[in-house]
């Protein structure tokens, strides 16, 4: 287990909990955020983490940017820093290997945008998500305007940025921005099973899978079907797709024993 102030990354039999808990609603400061990255880094790096879920706690996942902080902020200062805040969350986004959020409470601001970092989205049938940006007079400036648009389409992502409303799951579940609702007690644990089943898969695999599709979505038909050419290319010199092969011919689908080599 690894702890800073504020972020917490625990790893469970392959399975590692990106924790926030900075009281009293795991608002996103400078310190957080570069916390977040290292965690991330951390994630990324270890062989043992085979999965991450995000998670803040049983009453918030993340109400937002520390607002306190960031009235201070002349033009210049975020100049300076509005790159790190958007490259603390991407860290999140470019962790190889399944990422989902488990979200309870309120995901808001920041806090909605480091959920859409995961690649899946459980929420508590109570949550709340958005980008209420602009009623502070600005933009989501950590991905939201990018990620969320992305996921759901533009004219909603445009409606909930544009508007600064609040989403409430079923809502959320209903567009797309989360992919499964859970009773508040429950969500966190079934993001732990959801991340679980990828203990023992195909490590270099899924890793090919998540880069194949992430790059594939930001390049023409063309450029993306060359992405997953070579990458699917890349993983018959992996000793996973050697033993995958043998065990579908000799015990058929599902049984192989990987090795994350």
């Amino acid at each position: 287990m690894t702890t800073a102030e504020f972020i917490s990354l625990e790893v469970d039999d392959g399975v590692a909990t990106l924790r926030l808990d900075r009281p009293k609603m795991n608002a996103l400061n400078v310190q957080v955020q570069e916390e977040i990255r290292a965690a991330a880094l951390e994630a990324t790096e270890r062989d043992d983490v085979k999965a991450v879920v995000l998670y803040g706690g049983e009453r918030v996942f993340a109400a937002g940017a520390d607002i306190k902080e960031m009235a201070d902020m002349s033009h210049t200062d975020m100049v300076k820093r509005s790159g790190p805040l958007q490259s603390a969350l991407t860290a999140v986004a470019e962790i190889p290997k399944p990422v989902i959020a488990a979200v309870t409470g309120y995901a808001l601001g920041g806090g909605c945008e480091l959920a859409l970092c995961a690649d899946v989205r459980y929420a508590a049938e109570d949550a709340v998500l958005g980008q209420p940006e602009i009623l502070l007079g600005i933009i989501p400036g950590a991905g939201g305007t990018q990620r969320l648009s992305r996921l759901v389409g533009p004219s909603k992502a445009k409606d909930i940025i544009f508007t600064g409303r609040f989403v409430k799951a079923d809502e959320a579940l209903a567009i797309g921005l989360v992919d499964k609702l859970a009773p508040a007690p429950d969500v966190y644990a079934e993001a732990v099973t959801w991340a679980r089943q990828f203990s023992t898969a195909a490590t270099y695999a899924l890793r090919a899978a998540k880069e194949s599709i992430d790059k594939g979505l930001g390049v023409d038909l063309a450029t993306g079907l060359e992405i997953e050419r070579q990458q699917f290319a890349a993983l018959f010199a992996t000793e996973d797709r050697t033993i995958g092969m043998r065990s579908f011919i000799e015990n058929g689908p599902g049984k192989a024993v990987f090795e994350g080599r």
